[in-house]
């Protein structure tokens, strides 16, 4: 089976779009996707610096363009399977049938621009621990007030933040770690982009979502997701939400992935999965970084298409077992896996705390409710998912 991945913000690099325009038609395209977002493609991908192009207003639309562009010169029909690393998940979203490649690059101009704005209201960072033990990690990040925004597998770990808490945190890194602050310009994928989600959500409203036509795993879980609209609305919510690289990897191992190739600009996602997917069985991987690429990964795609093997994925909803205040369970975090009669949490009411339970074992994909809201009997709380 084979896997075409479209990378995220910090894969850019000055120039990476020029050798692409040498092919018929691309110009002409860029011209009208700068239109729809609002940006000039053709001078980002080509003469801008890098001072210009990490600007996260301009960086994202120039990521979802270069990464469809590229696609279109590949045998797309042969590939089984799509997935994105954040503003990537737009690009994978439109290889995969759900949007339009117009609608895609469109809502990466929003996006980008939305995103820049909320990172202005306050100052916030990010920065990358590597190594240690993920759950030490995982407590030293809530010690210290962040969050864990991207989980990318093969040690790494994202932590964003107030700009105090990641100062607190280089001061006291976890045991065996190695924190690498990151030239971003806020938090991303944390409650601090709430304005940024909701401005997408505006205009994603307005957007005709279709099913997939191959496998999309989404970044929010890892897991296929079969539904158009579903889709639009995890790719809204994933501006706040933490990337599950990890998670994605892990899909990609189970489904048997043999081949895969990044789209450019190419290097960073190859990378992960060289470090995560390894020894038997690990995946052949091209990196499509110029047309120059293109006969490698056409040859791939033949050595590796064909059909996807069956992933059926279920939900079940859990709901208020009363009236009264969620009180949500530490542990019961988005993508973690939990077991049938787990407690997820507890409502308290008039007649005391009642249990929320899990019914299934799979992975909470999904909080419908924030702690400490109020909530009614019979109300969804939280999602649960699998495969059969």
């Amino acid at each position: 089976m084979l896997a075409v991945l479209s990378p995220g913000q910090g894969s850019q690099k000055p120039g990476f779009l020029a050798p692409w325009l040498d092919l018929d038609g691309v110009e002409a395209r860029l011209r009208w996707w700068s239109a729809l977002a609002g940006v000039d493609l053709i001078h980002l991908g080509t003469r801008a610096d890098a001072d210009e192009i990490k600007d996260t207003a301009r960086t994202q639309p120039l990521l979802v363009a270069a990464a469809l562009l590229a696609a279109e010169h590949l045998p797309m029909h042969d590939v089984a399977l799509v997935a994105g690393h954040s503003v990537g998940e737009l690009g994978a979203a439109a290889l995969a049938g759900v949007l339009p490649a117009e609608a895609a690059v469109t809502l990466a101009g929003v996006r980008g621009h939305e995103m820049a704005a909320a990172c202005a209201l306050e100052p916030t960072g990010m920065a990358a621990v590597l190594g240690g033990d993920p759950d030490e990690v995982l407590a030293a990040l809530q010690s210290h007030g962040l969050h864990p925004a991207n989980r990318n597998g093969a040690g790494q770990i994202v932590a964003a933040g107030a700009i105090d808490g990641l100062d607190k945190l280089a001061a006291e890194p976890p045991a065996r770690t190695r924190i690498i602050r990151l030239q971003v310009a806020g938090a991303f994928h944390t409650p601090y982009m709430a304005p940024a989600e909701a401005a997408l959500a505006a205009v994603a409203a307005g957007v005709t979502a279709s099913a997939p036509a191959r496998i999309l795993l989404s970044n929010l879980d890892g897991a296929p997701v079969g539904h158009g609209p579903e889709t639009l609305q995890r790719l809204v919510r994933q501006v706040t939400a933490p990337v599950r690289w990890d998670l994605c990897m892990r899909t990609l191992a189970d489904l048997g992935v043999t081949g895969v190739i990044e789209l450019p600009p190419a290097g960073t996602l190859a990378g992960l999965v060289k470090r995560e997917l390894k020894g038997e069985g690990a995946p052949e991987i091209v990196t499509l970084n110029t047309p120059a690429d293109l006969p490698a990964a056409r040859r791939l795609i033949a050595r590796h298409a064909g059909p996807a093997r069956p992933y059926a994925p279920w939900f079940r909803m859990v709901v208020s077992p009363a009236a009264g205040r969620l009180a949500r369970a530490a542990e019961a975090t988005v993508g973690a896996e939990v077991r049938a009669g787990q407690v997820l949490g507890h409502v308290t009411g008039a007649q005391g705390p009642v249990e929320v339970t899990a019914h299934d074992n799979g992975l909470l994909t999904e909080w419908l409710a924030h702690h400490d809201d109020p909530v009614a009997p019979g109300q969804p709380l939280v999602r649960i998912g699998g495969t059969h």
